[in-house]
């Protein structure tokens, strides 16, 4: 289920022919004879009932997902503890066929080769034991591009006290959102044991655009206060600046605190215009951040290891690679139509092969 639908362009094409861009549907209704439009009017009251009908069915969705939810906390819960090395796992519920053993197997025995050697020149030394599984979030969010845009250098030390993501759904009765809750363990830069991230949700058709609906979308989001220990919000920087004075010339300095780039920005949003008066910029902006909420709850938090393994990765680019090869094919078909066309008229030079084409 997508998290923000984007709402197309209004128009369409003349059956039985092409445009090159769409058509007004109040063009398009102009043209009919008034006893088909009339007709045309009531398909729209239907068609306005079922959007009302599917918000219903999104509204039970959303209530399917909070009861799920409850039955996969356990298990996170458990993720949780072994991350953070609360818990040790069994040697049964660490066995697991992976299709990669060979490539495993051998990657130990060069292993074992190389600590023979190191061995040989000087005395081994015990090896300390790592506790859980280290820096497992911030692995994660190194190797998504969406989250590696948002996080700074500065940023890296804080997350490694990162312990867990959460998503929580709305009780039943309440209005429709979702909350990431990021629970830290106690460290050196804020006293906060857990920083949440709230998404409001709608999810019923527009008044004005009734057709526009294709499920819930998100409208709003709302973050938190982050209690920083003194000099350690990397959120902001402080800066030196000199000013002369106008009269006497005097030159004094001042220090003043600016705005500084981090993930951390992520808890204190843009808030939506009622109104719905944004500039491009801050839309953007905040339809960058509704999309990274979706992927939080949608793909990161259901499945944080395949992420830090690298295999959901290759999953998002096989997709994104599949995407590309379906669009080349249709652009291809394109040009296939264009050079049948061409065919038709003598005069014109034949075209040349795609590849030779200049781009």
């Amino acid at each position: 289920m997508e998290a923000n639908k984007g709402k197309g362009e209004q128009g369409m094409q003349i059956p039985g022919g092409q445009m090159d861009r769409p058509v007004s549907f109040h063009f398009m209704e102009s043209m009919l004879p008034k006893v088909v439009k009339r007709r045309v009017h009531a398909l729209k009251r239907l068609q306005v009932q079922c959007a009302h009908i599917e918000a219903k069915f999104y509204e039970e969705v959303h209530e399917l997902e909070r009861k799920y939810a409850a039955l996969y906390q356990p298990m996170f819960e458990k993720r949780r503890d072994v991350v953070t090395g609360t818990v040790e796992p069994t040697d049964a519920e660490c066995e697991w066929h992976s299709d990669r053993e060979e490539e495993e197997e051998l990657a130990e025995q060069v292993k074992e080769k190389a600590s023979i050697e190191d061995a040989k020149k000087e005395e081994a030394k015990p090896e300390e034991d790592p506790k859980g599984i280290p820096e497992f979030w911030l692995t994660i969010f190194k190797s998504v591009d969406m989250l590696s845009d948002m996080l700074q250098e500065h940023d890296e030390a804080i997350l490694k006290h990162l312990k867990d993501i959460q998503v929580k759904f709305s009780e039943p009765g309440q209005p429709m959102s979702f909350t990431l809750e990021f629970h830290f363990e106690p460290n050196g830069y804020f006293n906060n044991a857990v920083l949440t991230k709230v998404y409001k949700m709608k999810s019923e058709p527009d008044a004005t655009e009734p057709f526009s609906f294709e499920g819930p979308e998100i409208i709003d989001c709302e973050g938190c206060q982050i209690d920083w220990h003194k000099g350690k919000d990397v959120t902001v920087k402080t800066i030196k600046k000199k000013q002369k004075h106008k009269g006497r010339g005097t030159v004094r300095t001042v220090t003043k605190q600016v705005p500084n780039d981090s993930f951390f920005n992520f808890f204190n949003p843009i808030k939506a215009s009622p109104e719905g008066e944004m500039d491009e910029d801050s839309e953007f902006t905040l339809a960058t951040d509704f999309e990274i909420g979706h992927f939080f709850r949608e793909r990161i938090v259901p499945r944080a290891v395949l992420y830090f393994t690298g295999e959901a990765l290759e999953d998002d680019e096989s997709f994104e690679e599949e995407e590309m090869e379906e669009g080349d094919e249709e652009e291809q078909d394109d040009e296939g139509d264009d050079d049948d066309d061409d065919e038709g008229d003598t005069n014109k030079e034949q075209p040349q092969p795609a590849e030779c084409k200049q781009q």
